[in-house]
């Protein structure tokens, strides 16, 4: 994985390209290349490092043709260099491919083709790919059978196991482009005499609003003037082309220094857009039309499972709280990558609900395939319309967030959060797990959060203040009980994921059983230590740290003395209901490891390491 991007159409090819390439950087990537066709010739430049490299590259060569692929690779199989970046040739040269996904079968189709005399410039599973298309069509050549490009494409890919997302070129149909995808998402785009392929929407929205996703096992051929859509099973398609409703303004940095901050301060935004329509303030009531159709099994569930991965599993453990509070239903919380690979008792009457903010993270697919395959009801949480897991899921809820760009996950869950607590309030009230009175309480609690965090925003320089005292620490620890303890998980990940620094969450009372032994002058500890029913219990956590000279960071409700008497610094948010508290609570953990990571100098928007959308296992 990471980026594609592919063009075919009048326009010159390479512009579109880079530019798409730029758009595609938020997913982290560690290489970048171009190949570009003109008159029945195609050449290929691509390098490790940047998208910007890639251009400093191309200011001296044939950037001519208007028919090319691009990709930014994140690496899998081999090291991030020039050799194992995509695009990749074929040996003899009548395949170009670029490709996201794995080949699980690669090492034995690799060694049934060297045997056949290929040999391989790099260590990539995407290179066997274009020498096993390669062979197979010049097999048939040989043979003197007469064999289209999309009947190669799919014959080759019966032999494969794994995902791909896939766009190929062949010199001999230097007219067509061939998108394929089975695990790993691609859209189409669809302009005038033109079309576009990408990994997500983002470098097609430029050019058009009409876009075809590409379906598991789909094939399309296109050319210039058409698009022939059709499957592994050789079954013609019609086409579903959709509307999307992207904006460029969404997708930039609209004055902000990076990404993450604009999608921090984008939060009481994301969280009135996931409301909207949904949460009425005048009539006290929720209404999810995604659930609709499942709503009473829903209600009336024995057990609801929630699968996710990252930033997504930490909102699913503020669910199990939610559900568990307001529904009464027993509710369990999976890692999507454990679930698959054991063997987890799923009943017919059990809700499983995967949680994605991309709705394309692979682990979690699997774990809804699982679901499904074991007959349960599947309700997908997703930000993306038109993503792999809304279509493969019965029912379930879109977060309005927008785009996210930043690597780092910020609007993305506080909307889902947002779209647990409407979910687990709407079935409280339901099935008389919350009272009248309860309910609409916490809907007048839960319509001016938005303006409880911009309050929160506009303090932000002391936020900065105290990340300046502490943005030079190796280790931390984040403290949380109840509500607050996913928070706690959530803080120390977006500390490691952007500065470096090691972090880790630990439900409050759990410290005393182990971590408490790091505690010294050098370790800070943040402390999520809201009002709420186990208020006195954290902070007698927090003087058990004190005693040990640990340095206190607290995140305490508005007008709080007690733990304000004992921190080193306090950050305060305002009051709300104590099961809302993660919505305002994650916020200063946001901006603390921004300002400190931006602080060390770190890239923020483009952590190393770090994809946005994990499509591969």
């Amino acid at each position: 994985m990471c980026g594609i991007v592919g063009y075919i159409g009048n326009r010159k090819a390479s512009e579109v390209l880079i530019k798409g390439l730029k758009r595609l950087e938020y997913r982290g990537y560690d290489s970048a290349g171009i190949a570009l066709c003109n008159n029945n010739s195609c050449q290929i430049y691509k390098c490790k490092g940047k998208v910007q490299d890639l251009e400093k590259l191309l200011q001296d060569k044939n950037a001519e043709g208007s028919i090319g692929i691009g990709h930014t690779r994140w690496a899998t199989h081999g090291e991030p260099n020039d050799v194992n970046a995509h695009p990749h040739t074929s040996m003899r040269g009548n395949f170009i491919i670029i490709h996201n996904g794995i080949i699980e079968n690669y090492s034995k189709l690799k060694a049934g083709l060297e045997e056949e005399g290929y040999v391989f410039k790099g260590e990539t599973d995407t290179e066997v790919l274009a020498n096993l298309f390669e062979y197979v069509y010049l097999n048939h050549l040989n043979n003197g059978d007469k064999i289209s490009p999309e009947d190669i494409i799919r014959e080759t890919l019966q032999m494969v196991e794994g995902a791909y997302g896939l766009v190929i070129l062949c010199n001999d149909y230097p007219d067509f482009m061939i998108a394929a995808r089975k695990g790993s998402p691609l859209v189409i785009g669809i302009g005038k005499d033109e079309y576009f392929v990408a990994s997500d929407a983002t470098p097609i929205i430029e050019y058009t609003n009409s876009v075809i996703y590409l379906n598991d096992d789909d094939i399309a051929i296109i050319s210039r003037s058409s698009l022939n859509l059709t499957n592994l099973k050789n079954m013609k398609k019609k086409p579903d082309i959709q509307k999307i409703d992207l904006k460029i303004d969404e997708i930039e940095k609209g004055g902000f220094d990076h990404y993450m901050l604009k999608e921090i301060y984008e939060q009481p935004r994301a969280i009135r857009d996931t409301c909207r329509g949904r949460l009425d303030f005048r009539s006290k009531s929720i209404h999810l039309g995604g659930l609709h159709n499942i709503f009473d099994k829903l209600a009336g569930a024995k057990r609801i499972i929630i699968v996710a991965c990252g930033t997504s599993w930490h909102a699913g453990l503020v669910g199990e709280y939610l559900f568990e509070e307001f529904a009464r239903i027993p509710t369990e919380v999976e890692y999507a990558s454990e679930f698959r690979y054991r063997n987890p008792i799923i009943n017919k009457d059990d809700i499983v609900i995967a949680i994605s903010q991309s709705g394309e993270t692979a682990d979690t697919l699997a774990a809804v395939q699982m679901a499904k395959n074991a007959g349960a009801i599947v309700i997908g949480i997703c930000n993306v319309v038109g993503a792999s897991i809304p279509r493969e899921t019965i029912a379930g809820v879109y977060t309005h967030a927008g785009p996210e760009i930043g690597v780092a996950s910020t609007k993305a869950f506080t909307a889902q959060i947002t779209v647990l607590t409407m979910m687990a309030m709407a079935v409280g009230l339901a099935n008389k797990g919350l009272t009248e009175k309860e309910f609409s309480q916490l809907v007048d609690e839960l319509y001016i959060i938005p303006e409880k965090i911009e309050e929160i925003l506009e303090r932000s320089e002391c936020i900065r203040d105290i990340s300046e005292k502490i943005k030079d620490v190796s280790n931390s620890i984040y403290l949380g009980r109840g509500y607050l303890y996913p928070v706690a998980l959530e803080g120390a990940l977006k500390l490691k994921e952007i500065s470096y620094i090691h972090a880790e969450g630990y439900p409050a009372a759990e410290m005393k059983h182990g971590p408490i032994a790091l505690i010294d002058e050098k370790m800070p500890v943040i402390v999520i230590a809201t009002k709420d029913n186990s208020y006195d219990k954290i902070v007698s956590n927090i003087q058990e740290v004190k005693a040990r000279k640990g340095v206190i960071i607290a995140v305490v409700t508005e007008g709080d003395v007690t733990i304000k008497s004992i921190a080193d610094y306090v950050i305060e948010v305002p009051k709300t209901d104590f099961a809302l508290a993660p919505l305002l609570t994650v916020i200063p953990l946001q901006l603390l490891s921004y300002y400190i990571a931006t602080m060390r100098g770190c890239n923020v928007d483009q952590p190393r390491n770090l994809a946005k959308s994990v499509t591969v296992e």
